[in-house]
């Protein structure tokens, strides 16, 4: 499982997305805005509509959604952002990908920098990591929600991928395409997940224990708290339980 679902799943468990909810729509209504550039019909923007999915899904009002298409559209005023990914190593060797969304580029990649230097890790060139990612849905299922084979008919149907034995949970991976179908259909069955975005999933996970581990999730914390990044994507593996302590 990856370590940002694990991390995900985590926050989720300790109410740390609750005390962040301003921050957490904060950054929604930036991917909304953002994703409206490209037109305010959901219905024809499968990024719109994959961003008010998330919105909906953290109770965000439908006023504030509508305000933050509008924001995107032109039709309120509103900053002109700029997208860009970067890329860097954190303690161990971990590959993380860093989506920012930003009115000041220079000024955010010299913060994201500092960050990097001061937790353990240091910034790469462009494509240096992303090679080791791609684009997946990545919906968590507890498995006390619902048992594997009636799990595994739901998403075949449904146009998932795979389903992962991880621990606790259920790992279901899609394909971008069948993301929302996939998760409507785990909804309607009855199932709540713990954790459903669409991810940029490693190949390949590096396994992190002790200190290395605390670095690692301090990295994560302090990425996460810049009101420019958007999302954090890593490739680390971090035993749950500890995961919990450092988190807690």
């Amino acid at each position: 499982m990856s370590g940002h679902s694990k991390w995900a799943t985590i926050k989720h468990k300790k109410g740390a997305l609750d005390a962040k909810r301003g921050k957490i729509f904060t950054r929604l209504i930036k991917e909304i805005a953002m994703a409206a550039k490209n037109g305010g019909d959901p219905d024809m923007n499968p990024r719109l509509r994959t961003a008010i999915l998330a919105a909906k899904s953290e109770n965000m009002p439908a006023d504030n959604i509508k305000r933050a298409i509008q924001r995107g559209t032109g039709e309120l005023p509103g900053l002109t952002y700029e997208e860009f990914v970067l890329e860097g190593y954190g303690p161990g060797g971990v590959a993380l990908l860093a989506e920012i969304s930003t009115d000041n580029r220079n000024r955010t990649v010299s913060e994201i920098r500092h960050v990097f230097g001061k937790n353990n890790g240091n910034m790469a060139a462009a494509g240096s990591v992303a090679y080791m990612f791609h684009k997946k849905g990545d919906i968590v299922i507890p498995k006390s929600a619902a048992k594997e084979d009636d799990l595994m008919n739901i998403i075949l149907e449904a146009g998932g991928e795979d389903l992962k034995d991880e621990g606790e949970n259920w790992e279901i991976l899609t394909e971008t395409s069948a993301y929302e179908a996939v998760l409507e259909a785990v909804k309607k069955a009855g199932i709540t997940p713990a954790s459903s975005s669409v991810s940029m999933v490693p190949d390949t996970y590096i396994k992190l224990e002790g200190q290395q581990a605390v670095q690692m999730i301090r990295l994560l914390e302090a990425l996460e708290d810049n009101d420019d990044v958007q999302n954090v994507h890593a490739n680390f593996d971090i035993d749950e339980k500890l995961l919990e302590e450092v988190a807690g």
